[in-house]
This record gives C-alpha cells, sequence and structure tokens, in this order.
C-alpha cells in the first residue's frame, strides 16, 4: 500500500447547523461547504491541507441516514485530547471517556457529539 489507508470521513447529522457549531467550538476550525452532485445532499468539509498526511472528511446531512449508532470511530488528532474533551461537554456533547493513557501510543477520549455520533480524541500528551 502506497498511501495511508484513510483518505476520507464521514459524519452523519441530523441538524447541519448545531452540528457545524459543535465541530468548530470543539476543534477551534471553520468548516467550509462543499458542492454536492447528489440533490438532497448537504456537506460541510473539515480543513484539509492535500500535501500534509492525515485524511479529511466532512459533516453530511443526508435525508433517510439517521446520525449516531454507527459502527464506525473516527480519530482526531490533538495537542491535548482533554482540552477537546472539555470544549466537547460545554458545547453541546458529553464525554464518554476522559482522557486515557493507551501507554507509548499517547492519549485517547471520546466523546459524543450533538447528533449522537461518538467520536475518539488522540494526542501524545
Amino acid at each position: 500500500m502506497g498511501s495511508n489507508p484513510i483518505v476520507w470521513f464521514e459524519i452523519y447529522v441530523q441538524d447541519i447547523d448545531r452540528a457545524k457549531r459543535f465541530y468548530e467550538s470543539v476543534f477551534q476550525i471553520k468548516l467550509r461547504k462543499l458542492n454536492s452532485p447528489i440533490p438532497g445532499v448537504e456537506l460541510w468539509a473539515f480543513p484539509a491541507e492535500m500535501n500534509h498526511p492525515g485524511a479529511s472528511g466532512a459533516l453530511v446531512k443526508m435525508e433517510g441516514f439517521a446520525s449516531g449508532g454507527n459502527a464506525t470511530l473516527v480519530y482526531f488528532h490533538c495537542d491535548d485530547c482533554a482540552v477537546e474533551a472539555e470544549r466537547a461537554a460545554r458545547s453541546g456533547g458529553r464525554i464518554q471517556r476522559p482522557k486515557t493513557s493507551i501507554g507509548e501510543y499517547g492519549q485517547i477520549a471520546r466523546v459524543y457529539d450533538t447528533e449522537g455520533n461518538m467520536i475518539g480524541l488522540h494526542s501524545m500528551k
């Protein structure tokens, strides 16, 4: 395999405005609206640098596709995952697992967003 195995992710939401506020608040970023080639699908992309490692993705609102309860867990890079976990709680989400050591691989936390999706947070400190 000549590249990273993950190239894109989608987080399905019910209320796109509420979800955008949550993610922009937790990660201190601005999401960018994408032109959807599919009618009835709204996409807001996370910032991405094409020449840097890692994957980007988008929040997606699509009729007939519910948020929460899915079996995929996306981990976001953080300087200190405890900071983003606290921001998540203050932004309408809730902490599922506070900052926890995973030994030599760093630290993780898991939170629920405002749409019921669980996301992971990872940092080395």
